[in-house]
Formats: C-alpha cells, sequence, structure tokens
C-alpha cells in the first residue's frame, strides 16, 4: 500500500482582532519550523523547500496580514513591529518553541527582530535578504526633514488609496505577469505561485491577494541602532543569504555583519531576490547543510 503524502492544511488565528491564515504541513511531534514569506507574497511560495523538509520538521507557514488569505488590517500602515506581534502570537498560541524560523525579504525583517526579541524561542534561523534598506539607503532617507517625511507618507497613502487592483481577464495574463516579475522562474514555478496567490473577481477577472496599502512604507521606524541592537541579542546560529543579482548590498562590505554574534554570510550566484526560487536546489542543499551543522 502506497502512502499518499497530502498538501498542506489551512489554519486561522488571530493578532490584533484580525483573522490571519497559515498552512500546517503535519509531522506534529517533530521539531518545529516557521516559514515567513516577503512582501506582496505569500505563504505557498515555500511549496517545494516545505515539500523536501517535511518529513524532518513539523512546517507551519504564514500569510502576513495583508497577505494571501489573511484579513487586511483597517487603516494603511503595516509597521513592522505588527508583523512581529502577529509571529508572536502565532508561535504563542501553537505552543511551537523553540522553533526554526526560514524567512525571505519583510520576513526575514520580522523574523530577525523576533529572535532579538525571543532569543530563547529561536533555535536557528534563515533569512534571505532581511535586513532591510542598505545604509547608504537609510543615510539618504535620514536627510529628509520631518515635514518631507509625512507628506511623502500620506501623498502615498493618498495615491494608494485610489488606487484599484489590478483586474487580469484571466490566469494566463496573471501568469504572465508573474513570469514577468522574476525572469529566473521556471513556467511551472510561476504558475504555482500565482494559482495560490489570486483571487477571482465576481466578474470573472483576478486580482492578487495582496492589500496594495502594504506598498506604502510607513514614514518612521526603529532607529537602526536598535535594530542593530535587537540582531545582537541574536544567539542561535543565524544563516544570512544574498542573491548577487540582488537589489540588496552585501553585509560583510556595508558592515551590518558585525552586529550579529553567530552568523555565516552567503552571496549566491545567478539569483536575485529570491534565492529560493532561483536557486531552489542549491538553497535547499544549503539550509539542509546549515541545519545539520
Amino acid at each position: 500500500m502506497t502512502n499518499t503524502i497530502h498538501g498542506p492544511t489551512s489554519h486561522s488565528y488571530f493578532s490584533q482582532r484580525l483573522r490571519l491564515h497559515y498552512v500546517d504541513w503535519g509531522n506534529a511531534g517533530a521539531p518545529p519550523m516557521l516559514m515567513v514569506h516577503g512582501g506582496r507574497d505569500h505563504c505557498r511560495n515555500w511549496d517545494w523547500l516545505a515539500q523536501d523538509l517535511r518529513r524532518d520538521y513539523h512546517i507551519i507557514a504564514p500569510d502576513l496580514r495583508g497577505h494571501g488569505d489573511s484579513q487586511w488590517m483597517l487603516g494603511g500602515t503595516y509597521a513592522i513591529s505588527e508583523f512581529v506581534y502577529d509571529i508572536a502570537q502565532l508561535l504563542f498560541q501553537t505552543k511551537l518553541t523553540p522553533v526554526t524560523i526560514v524567512s525571505h525579504s519583510l520576513g526575514g525583517m520580522i523574523s530577525l527582530r523576533y529572535a532579538g526579541v525571543y532569543p530563547e524561542s529561536v533555535s536557528k534561523l534563515v533569512a534571505i535578504e532581511g535586513l532591510g534598506f542598505s545604509p547608504k539607503r537609510l543615510a539618504e532617507r535620514d536627510k529628509m526633514t520631518s515635514q518631507e517625511r509625512m507628506r511623502e507618507y500620506i501623498d502615498s497613502l493618498r495615491k494608494l488609496s485610489g488606487r484599484v487592483p489590478r483586474r487580469y481577464p484571466s490566469l494566463e495574463e496573471a501568469f504572465k505577469r508573474m513570469q514577468g516579475e522574476n525572469p529566473h522562474l521556471s513556467p511551472e514555478q510561476a504558475r504555482h505561485l500565482t494559482v495560490h496567490g489570486v483571487n477571482q473577481n465576481e466578474d470573472g477577472t483576478y486580482s492578487w491577494k495582496f492589500d496594495n496599502y502594504v506598498r506604502a512604507f510607513p514614514p518612521y521606524d526603529m532607529a537602526p541602532d536598535h535594530i542593530h541592537a535587537l540582531w545582537s541579542q541574536i544567539t542561535c546560529p543565524t544563516l544570512l543569504v544574498r542573491g548577487t543579482e540582488s537589489w540588496a548590498s552585501d553585509p560583510e562590505e556595508d558592515g551590518r555583519a558585525k552586529h550579529f554574534k553567530n552568523a555565516t554570510f552567503v552571496n549566491v550566484e545567478k539569483a536575485g531576490h529570491w534565492v529560493h526560487h532561483d536557486r531552489l536546489d542549491l538553497f535547499t542543499k544549503m539550509v539542509r547543510d546549515f541545519l545539520a551543522g
């Protein structure tokens, strides 16, 4: 008799009165693993890695607020602190700590801060380009006055308030848009990400699931030295990954590496911002080697 391996099951939890969604790949009793996606993405972008690791770990992967099948928040500001709270609530409610975390981009920013706040709750951490804007970009932003920051923020929200989610006449058109966003994706990858990343509208068209307000950057975040202080509190082995074809700067060259006590830094050739898609086999091996160390 052949044992059929099913896909993940869907679940909900509440955080700040929002109904948030996550998937559970099963294997309860195995070491827990949390996979946290990036901005304008969704939990099913981890499916390939989760399929490979599910026999060894109990994997859960949330849709961040405003993303995937999680609720959109009222208002227009998606602050990092609120995302961190959501992850803290998910792990608190599922009681899956200490946990290994694999994360990407916005998910990496969230996970690194969570691990700095609760270092005892994270056993190992992988973050793909989760350090945020480069020191150079932040320095340029720091030159803005408070008035300029607030005006920019208000203007961006006002523009987004009038932005109607784009409607694609067919799933095929949305699929083509996904392919254009990342030329490294195989057709199979792009189609999978599209199918799980869109809703069908009442008129039969398709739109991306994420809230357009996630595009807006809050006028203020934690000060860089406070973020660095959180990074310095992370005690678990940490793997920080970067694609050499990405916009992200090298943390060993720009000085951010010095804030980590127990981190390994890897640059992946022929990969952009989505290293876990662009070099899936290499990334999977890298993660397995890191977790086995």
